[in-house]
């Protein structure tokens, strides 16, 4: 599960490294650091004209019923194949959600971030689709490895950064990177919760 993520002006420097795109990211260099969450509007990368492209959408497939608006913000890589709502997105609109790190909350409550020691910028894999109000997209989810496994028992599908352009714009790789596993994270929570033996 992935509900809340973030991004700062750092991330927009290390787009730029990944793409060579300038104009694209301008917005993004404004920001300081923020929260992303669900129907908020945040940039990812997706396929423009045969090349990587920088653009800012929606996060959220909207679903309405009689009762309330639900968004739904996370799908599961098993079954996005098979599912309606995902099917087209998965297989012709393939997207890249860029973060410096994201949220989980375990059962207490209590909320962890994670992030990868290693490099400033994860990769989260997504799809979108369009909207009477532009596109939208959703964040792809996987089984919890190792690092996540203590706090959620699911966790974003993290694409490495030399298989962001083939997740994007290479439809015969789609289905391998569906099922891989994601690297391990560093986890850290603002407190650690005392244990009384």
């Amino acid at each position: 599960m992935c509900g809340r993520y973030y991004i700062s002006n750092d991330t927009a420097d290390e787009l730029e490294k990944l793409t060579g795109l300038v104009n694209s990211i301008l917005a993004l260099k404004q920001i300081h650091r923020t929260d992303i969450h669900p129907s908020d509007n945040a940039p990812v990368l997706l396929a423009a004209q045969g090349k990587l492209d920088c653009a800012w959408l929606k996060w959220g497939f909207p679903l309405s019923s009689d009762r309330k608006k639900e968004l739904v913000f996370n799908a599961r890589c098993e079954s996005v194949l098979e599912k309606s709502l995902f099917r087209e997105g998965i297989r012709h609109r393939r997207i890249a959600v860029p973060a410096e790190g994201f949220y989980e909350w375990n059962r207490d409550k209590v909320k962890y971030t994670f992030r990868e020691k290693q490099r400033k910028l994860l990769f989260l894999a997504g799809c979108c689709r369009q909207y009477g109000d532009g596109e939208h997209f959703v964040i792809l989810t996987t089984g919890a490895n190792a690092s996540m496994l203590p706090v959620h028992d699911r966790m974003p599908l993290i694409l490495e950064k030399n298989q962001v352009t083939d997740w994007i714009l290479e439809s015969g790789r789609t289905e391998s990177l569906l099922r891989q596993l994601p690297p391990l994270l560093e986890r850290n929570t603002e407190y650690e919760q005392l244990s009384f033996f």
